[in-house]
């Protein structure tokens, strides 16, 4: 028999900044979690990646006050413009070109987004939609 679940809590923290001040202390201290608990959990577990990287936790909260929380990888855009070295993308994308990556940064780009998908995308689908989002960001794709 599985756990009443009490919520959902869909976050991004900054990798080994967990700290009780928002976002983090509100979302969990409205359903009653243990904020230290967790925060000392996540920052113990991204202490090896790149600090300040943004990662997409999903936090399940259970009326028992206990909780489980899942990572993800960082979002593309964060990877697309670290590929292309920018700050941010384009103010006009389509019209004003900030930077460019290679089909080879777009590839391993989708290889690392293709844990997440859960085998729903073929890793063509997911380069398409890295160039995609390259593009949106004002960044080219090229050869």
């Amino acid at each position: 028999m599985s756990r009443p679940v009490l919520a959902k809590i869909k976050l991004m923290i900054s990798a080994g900044a967990a700290k009780p001040a928002p976002p983090v202390g509100p979302a969990l201290g409205q359903h009653g979690l243990n904020i230290m608990e967790f925060c000392k959990a996540f920052n113990a577990k991204t202490a090896d990646l790149i600090p300040d990287a943004p990662i997409p936790v999903v936090i399940t909260a259970y009326k028992d006050k206990s909780f489980e929380w899942e990572m993800k990888s960082p979002p593309v855009t964060y990877f697309v413009k670290k590929a292309a070295g920018v700050g941010g993308g384009g103010q006009r994308p389509g019209h004003e070109v900030k930077g460019t990556v290679s089909l080879k940064h777009v590839y391993h780009i989708a290889k690392v987004k293709e844990q997440d998908a859960g085998g729903l995308l073929s890793l063509k689908q997911l380069c398409r939609g890295v160039i995609a989002t390259a593009k949106s960001a004002g960044i080219r794709v090229v050869r």
